[in-house]
């Protein structure tokens, strides 16, 4: 071995051999070296290799502003085959096309072969599909108002119910092709309102059907419109009743008051709105009135209500110098009397009391002994002797003084005093 190793002509041909390899090895995989024929020792050998590219967008060439194209696939199937430095460069870059142009087909039905470009030559290219057919219609854009759909109505909370619902925009463009535009039948937003109970507010996609109720494939400008939908509850006006407490300093008196507005406008359900008649829970102070006086009272809500409109109302109270006049043996009667009942006044015997009545001048000037209601309410007393309390219906704004708060009465069975009369008749015949 070292024999050799020292001979000249071993190492002249091992260096050949390693030069010639070495040659090969780099022209291999270069077919487009500039190697001509009879300059090697060895035959130009190229690998090569195929590879399927899959979902590869197709693009399309066509005047978008006045037709509407379909039947274009959105991706398609490419295989490559070709040698492999150049077939690896393409899969990794990728920076080829598959497309279709339309530009000189007129709208109507056709059959297109798909083309490709900047791939390079010394690949074989093979799509699927290769053919496909496409049909161009005439482009065309009108403005449709939006409906809206309620789904679920009959699912809102009892009691309530909705208005005209508002659509912002109420009219929408609709762009597609002229087939489609003549047959839309409907341009609906959808709102559900399964358990609503208070004005909604809501973006909602607007959807186009036909007359069969299907999804027409247009495009929609814009595409969301916002939906207000006004959601109320039963409702009722019902007045105020001011409510005094205390008294005004000494030497005044009301000479009005004023609620404004004197009705408000009540929601909640049925049943509370049918048993109230009045607003009975706005009071005033009048010990802290000094004069004439604006106060803003929140109206209270009682159970059951839902909302008060307006919540406040103002409370106009106007004050004056008081006065004073009596009226003399006014009238009791008796309410809540039973038919086979009948009421004796023990005391006073009379039946009447003395009414002492303050006031401003004005209020007193006309004022009139039938103003005032004076009664006593038997509807619960049994039979026998009771104190009974005097209530009295009177003018507004007046403030009066009974010369007795409580009465005597004695409620008998009719029959005793039917006795007690023909008693009383014997006696004045014998």
């Amino acid at each position: 071995m070292d024999k050799l190793m020292n001979n000249h002509w071993f190492i002249r041909i091992m260096a050949l051999l390693f030069a010639l390899l070495l040659y090969a090895s780099v022209n291999i995989e270069s077919p487009t070296s500039n190697n001509k024929p009879g300059s090697s020792f060895f035959p130009a050998a190229t690998a090569t290799d195929s590879a399927t590219l899959t979902e590869i967008p197709v693009k399309v060439y066509y005047d978008e502003n006045k037709f509407v194209v379909r039947g274009i696939p959105q991706t398609v199937t490419v295989t490559l085959e070709g040698p492999t430095s150049i077939l690896t460069k393409t899969k990794q870059v990728k920076d080829f096309e598959i497309y279709i142009d339309l530009r000189n087909y007129p709208v109507g039905t056709h059959r297109v072969q798909l083309k490709q470009k900047n791939i390079s030559d010394q690949l074989e290219v093979n799509i699927y599909p290769s053919v496909v057919t496409v049909s161009i219609h005439e482009k065309v854009t009108e403005d449709f108002p939006v409906e809206v759909d309620f789904i679920n109505k009959n699912k809102m909370k009892e009691g309530y119910s909705i208005e005209e619902a508002i659509v912002q925009p109420n009219t929408v463009k609709i762009t597609g092709a002229r087939e489609d535009i003549d047959s839309i039948a409907l341009v609906k937003a959808r709102v559900n309102l399964e358990n609503v109970s208070e004005t909604l507010k809501q973006e909602s996609n607007v959807a186009v059907y036909d007359k069969n109720g299907n999804i027409l494939p247009v495009e929609i400008e814009p595409s969301v419109v916002t939906i207000t939908v006004p959601v109320i509850s039963p409702s009722k006006s019902i007045p105020i009743q001011v409510k005094k407490e205390g008294k005004l300093p000494e030497g005044l008196s009301i000479s009005n008051i004023s609620v404004v507005p004197n009705e408000v406008t009540v929601y909640g359900s049925e049943e509370v709105l049918n048993q109230l008649d009045v607003i009975d829970g706005v009071s005033v102070d009048l010990s802290k009135i000094k004069g004439d006086t604006t106060l803003e009272v929140e109206i209270p809500k009682q159970e059951g209500i839902t909302k008060i409109s307006p919540e406040k109302v103002q409370i106009k109270i106007e004050v004056d110098n008081q006065e004073e006049v009596s009226f003399k043996d006014l009238p009791i009667k008796a309410v809540g009397l039973n038919d086979n009942q009948t009421i004796t006044f023990i005391d006073p015997e009379t039946a009447k009391l003395d009414v002492q009545v303050k006031g401003t001048e004005n209020a007193l000037k006309n004022l009139k002994e039938s103003d005032f209601e004076l009664f006593v309410n038997v509807a619960d007393v049994g039979t026998g002797k009771h104190q009974v309390k005097v209530q009295v219906n009177g003018p507004q704004n007046i403030t009066w003084t009974l010369s007795k708060e409580e009465v005597t009465v004695q409620i008998s069975p009719n029959d005793i005093v039917e006795e007690e009369i023909d008693q009383d008749q014997t006696l004045q015949s014998s």
